[in-house]
């Protein structure tokens, strides 16, 4: 059997206001609205899909890597120096310097309209992990 992952899922408090963050800051295209109030909707960030829906309650901490579960998206830039000028013009803060980036490169984390964390990841040209032995090449 072959798995493929398909989308993640955002619950958000305000999920109106982060699909419009996704789109805004992040130039993500919509694939589905419920036209519901709260709505449900799925955006697309190149081929990845992020379903988002009303939450029940908020978490008490979202922001703290070393936490449990899914704890960020990594979204993959040509030039993190670049990306960071046109999120700052758009009004994301970031908080944090560059930092190396696991296996090679470095990497960038702010955060989107819920707290939830990103992460700018810019990778050497022609950079890639082999599936067979977890090494670069």
């Amino acid at each position: 059997m072959n798995f493929t992952v398909e989308h993640f899922a955002v619950p958000s408090t305000n999920p109106a206001a982060l699909k419009e963050w996704y789109q805004k800051m992040l130039g993500a295209g919509l694939l589905f609205d419920n036209g519901r109030t709260p709505p449900t909707c799925l955006i697309s960030l190149g081929n990845v899909w992020l379903e988002i829906y009303q939450a029940d309650s908020q978490p008490v901490q979202r922001d703290h890597n070393g936490m449990a579960g899914f704890r960020h998206m990594s979204l993959k830039v040509d030039s993190i120096a670049q990306a960071r000028r046109e999120l700052e013009e758009k009004g994301v803060v970031f908080t944090e310097a560059v930092r190396p980036a696991a296996g090679a490169g470095q990497v960038l984390f702010f955060k989107d309209l819920d707290g939830n964390l990103l992460h700018l990841v810019e990778r050497p040209e022609g950079f890639h992990f082999s599936e067979t032995s977890g090494r670069t090449t």
